[in-house]
């Protein structure tokens, strides 16, 4: 997979795109707002296998002494995407990827607290 990264290194316009074969296909992600502590926000556009655009964010509320984070990803979806989405199981297809997000989030999160 090739990846590339545009505009600044952090921060609202900093963006990464991928391109691949098949299974993980291509699309960009550029981050268009962030409000440390509470909330970043990403367009998120799929280019292949197919094509779609969304809004994911991350919200961080504190409960308790520790961070919740609550992951969406919303968009509009074609004749084709709700065909697809009828007969593919998508907790199957990117659980795993939303699980291993979530993982590394926390890892990083909780080395940045250390320092």
């Amino acid at each position: 997979m090739k990846r590339t990264y545009e505009g600044p290194p952090a921060g609202t316009g900093a963006v990464y795109a991928w391109n691949g074969n098949d299974k993980v296909g291509a699309g960009r992600m550029t981050l268009t707002g962030s409000r440390p502590g509470e909330r970043i926000t990403i367009k998120l556009d799929f280019l292949r296998p197919f094509a779609s655009t969304n809004v994911t964010e991350f919200i961080f509320t504190l409960e308790g002494g520790r961070t919740v984070v609550t992951w969406t990803m919303v968009g509009r979806k074609n004749l084709v995407g709700k065909a697809f989405g009828l007969f593919a199981n998508k907790d199957k297809m990117i659980g795993g990827d939303f699980e291993k997000g979530l993982v590394n989030l926390r890892s990083v999160s909780e080395a940045a607290a250390r320092m």
